[in-house]
């Protein structure tokens, strides 16, 4: 049976600045709730699991897909020291296909954010790396 991609979950301690950064690729918040409770708990494995679950989409985009934000009150986070080193196991990155690179890259540098390295072509695509949320890394691609 053919999979395909439904959603990727970000842990974050500030939900705003996530909100900043995945708008400018144009999510928004599609839901909002509190997930906390005996069902929680036994699904994430976490005892008194009590988190901010916020659902962002691209409005109209086909296929759909979503980025989860969750920011924990309960347990306390830890911080990954290693999240941004992509010579490490774990998620490496993950990417997002953009019609037009320069402009979207010029876009989150001028909402404060910053890109990882110089923009590069590889493998018919124009490439760059962004610092994320948590400092998840974040590609975008323009393929050519």
């Amino acid at each position: 049976m053919p999979a395909t991609f439904d959603h990727v979950t970000i842990c974050v301690t500030d939900v705003d600045e996530a909100l900043r950064f995945f708008g400018v690729l144009g999510f928004e918040v599609v839901k909002r709730v509190v997930a906390t409770g005996p069902t929680m708990d036994a699904y994430m494995g976490l005892d008194g699991m009590e988190a901010d679950h916020v659902t962002l989409a691209i409005p109209g985009a086909e296929p759909y897909q979503e980025v989860q934000l969750l920011r924990f009150d309960s347990p306390p986070v830890e911080i990954d020291g290693g999240s941004g080193f992509l010579a490490r196991t774990g998620l490496n990155h993950f990417c997002f296909r953009v019609d037009d690179i320069a402009a979207t890259l010029q876009a989150f540098v001028d909402a404060g954010f910053e890109a990882r390295n110089e923009l590069m072509h590889f493998n018919e695509r124009d490439l760059v790396f962004l610092r994320g949320p948590a400092n998840v890394v974040v590609e975008l691609a323009q393929w050519t």
